[in-house]
C-alpha cells in the first residue's frame, strides 16, 4: 500500500486516491486522478521526483490533452473510457530491444478485447488495437534511456470502453458498442494489468513466444495493404516485426524491406 503523503510536493491534479490493485507487481502502486492533461505526463513528473516504483499504474477519469502517435490528439469520454499509464523499470533491456514493451502491452490489451468481443481483433502496427478494422485502443510509450539501456518505460493506453459517440470518418468503436452492454472499467483495467504482468514474467524468463504471438495478431499480415512509404503511396504485404520494432514488408517486386514508423504508415482503412 502507498499512502497519500508520499505524493506531497508534486504538481499533480487532486487525487481521488492511492492504493494497490489485486496484482503482484503491476498495479502495486495505483494512483487515481479525477482529471489530468496526460497520464504519461503525470507519470514522468512523479518519476523525476522519485515517487514511483516499478509497476505503478496511473488512471485518469478525464484526460484533457492525451496524445497518440505522431502527436495526434487522443479523444476519450470522461468517466466512460480508460486512460492510464503503467510504469515499468525494465532492468537490462537494451535500447535496440525496447519494442518488446510495445509488444507486451499490445498483446495484453488485445487479449482483453478478444476475450469480451466476438469480432476480428487485431494489432495494427505500431500501436493500435482494431476490432473489425475500427480502432478501439491506442498505445503511446515513452522511454527514458541511459546509454544503451532503458531505465524507465511509461506505457500510455487509451481504451474506448463505454463511449459511443464517434464520427464515422474516425473509424472508431468501443467495447460497449461492439458488445451491446456496458463494462466495469476497473475490471477491464485490472484484467489488462494481470495479463501484462504475466507477459512481463515471461519476458524476464527469456520466453521468446511474445514475438511469435505478436506477429500472429498483426493486422494485414500476409495481405496486400496500402501504405505511405517515404511520402509515396505503395502496396506492401506486412510479414512480421523485428526486434527493433521495424515492420518487415514484401514489396510488389518481391523484395523485402524493414521500416520504422518514421518512414512507413498505413493508409486510412
Amino acid at each position: 500500500m502507498v499512502y497519500l503523503r508520499s505524493l506531497k510536493g508534486t504538481k499533480l491534479p487532486p487525487l481521488i486516491g492511492v492504493s494497490a490493485m489485486r496484482t503482484k507487481d503491476i498495479g502495486n502502486q495505483f494512483i487515481e486522478l479525477a482529471s489530468t492533461e496526460s497520464t504519461n505526463k503525470s507519470a514522468a513528473e512523479l518519476i523525476s521526483l522519485s515517487k514511483l516504483r516499478h509497476g505503478a499504474v496511473i488512471l485518469a477519469h478525464d484526460q484533457t490533452a492525451g496524445r497518440g502517435q505522431r502527436d495526434r490528439i487522443w479523444q476519450s469520454s470522461p468517466g466512460l473510457d480508460l486512460t492510464f499509464s503503467i510504469v515499468v523499470e525494465p532492468t537490462g533491456l537494451r535500447v535496440d530491444e525496447q519494442f518488446v514493451i510495445s509488444k507486451m502491452i499490445a498483446l495484453s490489451v488485445h487479449h482483453l478485447v478478444r476475450k469480451v468481443l466476438a469480432g476480428d481483433v487485431r494489432i495494427k502496427w505500431p500501436n493500435d488495437i482494431l476490432v473489425d478494422r475500427r480502432k478501439v485502443a491506442g498505445i503511446l510509450i515513452q522511454n527514458e534511456l541511459q546509454g544503451e539501456k532503458v531505465l524507465w518505460s511509461i506505457i500510455g493506453v487509451g481504451l474506448n470502453v463505454n463511449s459511443s459517440d464517434y464520427e464515422e470518418h474516425l473509424l472508431a468503436t468501443s467495447l460497449s458498442m461492439e458488445a451491446g452492454r456496458n463494462f466495469d472499467r476497473m475490471e477491464v483495467l485490472e484484467a489488462i494489468c494481470l495479463r501484462f504482468e504475466c507477459l512481463w514474467e515471461q519476458w524476464k524468463n527469456g520466453d521468446d513466444a511474445i514475438d511469435e504471438a505478436y506477429a500472429d495478431q498483426l493486422w494485414s499480415k500476409g495481405r496486400w495493404a496500402h501504405v505511405e512509404l517515404d511520402g509515396k503511396d505503395q502496396q506492401v504485404r506486412p510479414m512480421e516485426v523485428d526486434s527493433t520494432g521495424r515492420l518487415l514488408v514484401e514489396h510488389d517486386n518481391g523484395t523485402v524491406g524493414a521500416y520504422g514508423s518514421d518512414r512507413l504508415r498505413f493508409a486510412p482503412r
